[in-house]
């Protein structure tokens, strides 16, 4: 309950009329490959999403994931690390132990580029010969637990928002993610865009509407041109094989070098 104490429920409100008002006024999206820049914060669901899912041990421990038996290899960006982590102080998806009785710990998934490892449950973790890392979760005793994501984020690099806005000649800033979907085995994912607006001539000149975000987990990755210092975490619930789940997600600001963008701009 304390997370309300971190919350400033007039701010969310004003904050949610404003961007609703400034929706209304929306122009069409345009549609095709183009950078994009996803804000700080739950924009991190972009890589809940793309690789996230597809480095639990659940999808690894069968080859069905686009990463199995990648570990020690350059799967990313150097720009990226991406770390999961139970234990982080009053976070959202935070949890001293997991659903196997494992404590919960920090889970470095990337590091600079470089695959280190997947989050693991027991039974997985015998097929993989790799120990548990407090990551099996379920949302009642009605689920099996799986290796599931806590909280989930990229660690800040040491670019500028608002440097990356003026490297951008056209393309689009993205405030919000709100939702998406994943096929671990291909890496394929998409998400629903909220709070979208036009990038030209290396200024943000007018909100957008909702676009729809394609791509690969391995595509994307490689595809991190800039990282922000301006990490935040955000809130959410992750629906899979053993329920819904409480789950953080976060990320600085982040620059993605070339990424298929579904509008409806004719």
């Amino acid at each position: 309950m304390e997370l309300f104490d971190s919350m400033d429920a007039k701010e969310t409100a004003r904050n949610t009329a404003e961007s609703a008002a400034t929706l209304l006024h929306a122009r069409p999206c345009p549609t095709g490959r183009m950078p994009v820049i996803v804000a700080n914060g739950f924009g991190g669901l972009l890589f809940h999403e793309a690789c996230g899912h597809s480095l639990e041990a659940t999808n690894m421990a069968d080859g069905g994931s686009e990463f199995s038996g990648r570990i020690g290899e350059q799967i990313a960006s150097p720009q990226v690390t991406l770390v999961d982590d139970g234990r982080r102080p009053g976070a959202w998806g935070s949890l001293h132990i997991d659903d196997e009785g494992i404590p919960t710990r920090r889970n470095v998934l990337i590091e600079n580029g470089i695959l280190k490892g997947c989050l693991v449950d027991r039974l997985d973790g015998r097929r993989l010969g790799m120990p548990p890392t407090g990551s099996a979760r379920r949302e009642t005793y009605r689920f099996a637990p799986a290796a599931r994501m806590t909280n989930t984020f990229l660690m800040p690099g040491e670019d500028d928002p608002k440097e990356m806005i003026r490297s951008v000649m056209f393309g689009l800033y993205v405030k919000n993610i709100h939702a998406g979907s994943v096929n671990p085995v291909t890496g394929e994912f998409n998400f629903h865009t909220n709070e979208t607006f036009l990038i030209e001539n290396r200024r943000i000149v007018c909100p957008v509407h909702d676009a729809t975000l394609i791509g690969t987990g391995r595509e994307i990755l490689n595809q991190v041109e800039m990282v922000g210092t301006d990490a935040a975490m955000g809130q959410g619930f992750c629906y899979a094989g053993s329920g819904a789940i409480y789950i953080g997600a976060g990320q600085p600001t982040v620059k993605i070098g070339k990424m298929t963008v579904g509008g409806d701009q004719v």
